[in-house]
């Protein structure tokens, strides 16, 4: 009888660890409030927000943060818009990566990024933060500075002194124009990260 039970309970783990695979955490990154909503730095929220215009799906409020699914081929996305304003984003994603007893390697973080010209969209396994203050505090969260991160570029195109204002300033008319289209690039990405594999992605994507 004990070893039924037991066959019983491995069974039942290996289809835990079999699920927790097949879920995915994808975190955008940015600030709560209308008065950021079309800011350089809150990319990482608009393009979750252009992936669910594309596919119908609805953000609601829980814990640290506004969350949505999405099945695909066997897949779960869990999008994340962590609430905790873009310095504390570690805490938001240290607890739905816990809760949702998701491997760290299904985890992508997607976040503005300076050095890159505007819309370079780049996927990385491994990095410094950057001096990204939500990079950081996710980097002091995991203890660990190897997790994939996608970088949307928005340009450096800024005075001294002035990279605070430009981060938080909204796209210029020009921008704007153009991104519909990265975004649209941006939801393939994140497509390609979870159905294909992060190595793959980076080669079909980075620099494109």
């Amino acid at each position: 009888m004990y070893s039924f039970f037991r066959t019983v309970f491995k069974r039942k783990q290996y289809v835990e660890e079999q699920d927790s695979m097949k879920k995915y955490l994808i975190v955008g990154l940015g600030n709560i409030g209308e008065k950021y909503a079309n800011t350089r730095h809150n990319i990482g929220f608009k393009i979750l927000d252009r992936f669910a215009d594309q596919e119908a799906l609805t953000f609601e409020t829980q814990k640290l943060g506004d969350v949505a699914l999405y099945k695909l081929k066997g897949r779960t996305f869990i999008f994340l818009k962590p609430n905790t304003f873009m310095n504390l984003s570690g805490k938001a994603v240290l607890y739905w990566l816990t809760k949702e007893k998701i491997p760290l390697e299904n985890l992508l973080i997607i976040t503005d990024d300076l050095n890159l010209s505007f819309g370079t969209i780049r996927l990385k396994t491994k990095g410094s933060d950057g001096g990204h203050n939500g990079l950081k505090d996710i980097q002091e969260k995991l203890n660990t500075t190897i997790y994939n991160r996608f970088r949307f570029g928005i340009s450096d195109a800024f005075s001294k002194g002035k990279q605070i204002d430009y981060v938080l300033s909204e796209w210029t008319e020009d921008e704007q124009k153009n991104l519909k289209e990265r975004l649209d690039k941006s939801v393939e990405l994140i497509k390609s990260f979870v159905l294909a594999g992060v190595n793959t992605t980076m080669n079909t994507f980075n620099g494109k």
